[in-house]
């Protein structure tokens, strides 16, 4: 049995729900997803600001996925947060649905598009981009949706989606679509369907390079920047967080 820990770095649950479904759609027999929702930070993550303030949650519940005996966790975040703090901390192997989508459209699309929510996150994704080597392949954009009204179903949210993605076959020529928000995982059979094109959701990708990671037996490096933080005093409200 593999056991894969999935977190939602933000602190919507409904949110958590929806990732846990699109997780163990994908996941193999022999796999287990243990859905978490950050219990600290904001309601969801749109920008740098609120990025900041998910990462103590985010860290603070992986350190007790691995301690009850997680062999991979996934941040189900599309703005990949705290991913270089996690895979330092831990010594299992840490994966971010925005390197695992983008890897993923890499193998089956020489041109790709990441349709996400706001403004505000696009340009944190193109940075991603540029850092995975993925920007001459990859355009952004941004269908100017929050991250919660993807949780309304009274909402518009799915139909500036499809506007998005009509704009980005015709003016971006993509080939395929990935879903940038770990919020849209359930509507990546429905948008494959009507645009008759792959589209690639973060999370399913990630869970099958977890597996793959575990059944090849490998772990995060510590050699190098992803080695153990280095005891020492942390003061004030962070004080829980010092490395041992």
């Amino acid at each position: 049995m593999t056991t894969i820990a999935v977190i939602n770095p933000n602190t919507t649950a409904s949110m958590t729900a929806t990732i846990a479904h699109a997780a163990r759609l994908v996941a193999g027999a022999d796999t287990e997803i243990v859905p978490i929702t950050s219990s600290m930070g904001p309601a969801s993550i749109e920008g740098y600001y609120d990025e900041a303030f998910a990462v103590p949650g985010l860290l603070y519940e992986l350190t007790l996925a691995e301690r009850d005996g997680a062999q991979a966790a996934i941040i189900a975040c599309f703005d990949d947060t705290g991913l270089d703090a996690a895979r330092a901390m831990l010594s299992i192997p840490v994966i971010g649905i925005c390197e695992a989508a983008m890897v993923t459209a890499a193998f089956i699309a020489k041109r790709f598009t990441v349709v996400t929510t706001m403004e505000r996150s696009r340009v944190p994704i193109e940075e991603l981009a540029h850092r995975y080597g993925m920007a001459a392949r990859a355009r952004i954009r941004a269908a100017d949706v929050p991250v919660l009204s993807l949780e309304d179903p009274n909402s518009d949210a799915r139909q500036k989606l499809r506007a998005e993605i009509g704009r980005a076959i015709a003016d971006d020529r993509a080939e395929a679509i990935v879903l940038g928000c770990a919020g849209m995982a359930d509507l990546v059979k429905s948008f494959s369907a009507e645009f008759g094109l792959p589209v690639i959701d973060g999370v399913g990708a990630a869970v099958k390079h977890a597996e793959a990671l575990v059944a090849l037996g490998l772990r995060t490096s510590k050699q190098g920047p992803y080695a153990p933080p280095l005891a020492k005093r942390y003061d004030g409200a962070l004080a829980q967080f010092a490395p041992a």
